[in-house]
């Protein structure tokens, strides 16, 4: 019988004192990008073409030998999601990447799974030895890409992905799901997720944005989305354990966030709880799917 694998991302916490060396390689990373950039925007004024990943590659080529303390496959990485992202938001030229100022852009830095390795609690990226909070057994694991990114905080994360075979159990009910704003989201066995998590911070966060305190207001900002993902995540979890297939409303967030009862509908995470259903869903062999929420509530003339 053939083992069926699932890839899954892991994230993991790391150590405070690397977070120069990550800052400093993430402006390295800024750097590559812009320069790609530019260079797909003069090909595309020159030659009427837009340059894929390969067409890019013989530009970058040699870089790392030329002062860049980058990995040569972050530099490969780097452009080939760069071609990516172009392609999904139809731009003929993306964003710039800035490195300081009150727009800085947060720190990323992607990596192929030649690119890293762990030992003994660490992970080593070009030839530096990256303590972590190994929380998952990073040692189970034959590491894949990821990248090492920084929050609004300036705290540093590896997000890796890893191969797993195990499956969750599942049960057999049609379960349907309904966002709401009230409540984030309704099962059709009674199970509910409280949205309005930020209604209970509201005040602390309206304090400390009268008082400019930006620490402040990052950490209370921090605190409100994990404690939605942590509602989010266990909803979801316990939803899948015991469903056979879920239902959920196709209700677009971003539609809602024109009305009057935006604040909600974007606190509530509709998006994020798909995500975690889809992707769970499949890992236990449920069947998942949205099912348009039209005309249902309209009742019958007759």
């Amino acid at each position: 019988m053939d083992i069926q694998y699932y890839t899954k991302t892991l994230k993991l916490r790391i150590r405070d004192k690397h977070s120069n060396l990550l800052l400093a390689q993430s402006k390295e990373v800024n750097l590559v990008w812009n320069y790609v950039n530019d260079l797909s925007m003069q090909i595309l004024k020159r030659e009427r073409r837009f340059c894929s990943a390969f067409d890019l590659a013989p530009y970058t080529r040699g870089s790392t030998k030329e002062g860049l303390t980058l990995h040569s496959q972050s530099v490969q990485a780097i452009t080939e999601e760069y071609v990516t992202r172009r392609k999904q938001f139809k731009k003929v030229k993306l964003k710039w990447r800035k490195s300081g100022g009150s727009k800085r852009s947060l720190g990323w830095i992607p990596f192929k799974s030649s690119a890293i390795r762990y030992k003994n609690g660490q992970v080593f990226y070009c030839g530096k030895a990256i303590g972590l909070w190994d929380s998952y057994g990073l040692s189970k694991y034959e590491l894949g890409t990821g990248s090492f990114s920084e929050d609004a905080r300036g705290r540093w994360y590896l997000n890796v992905t890893v191969k797993v075979n195990q499956k969750t159990e599942s049960g057999g009910q049609l379960t349907g799901v309904d966002p709401g704003c009230k409540e984030a989201a309704t099962a059709s066995d009674g199970d509910k997720v409280h949205g309005r998590r930020y209604r209970a911070l509201e005040q602390k966060l309206a304090l400390a944005q009268r008082a400019r305190n930006k620490y402040r207001i990052k950490n209370i900002h921090a605190k409100i989305k994990n404690q939605r993902k942590d509602d989010l995540h266990k909803f979801s979890s316990a939803l899948v354990k015991r469903s056979g297939a879920i239902f959920v409303g196709n209700v677009s967030p971003t539609g809602m966030a024109k009305t009057k009862n935006a604040k909600s509908s974007l606190d509530a995470g509709w998006g994020i709880l798909k995500s975690m259903l889809e992707y769970k869903c499949r890992w236990a062999d449920v069947v998942f799917g949205e099912v348009n929420e039209a005309y249902t509530t309209q009742t019958c003339s007759c």
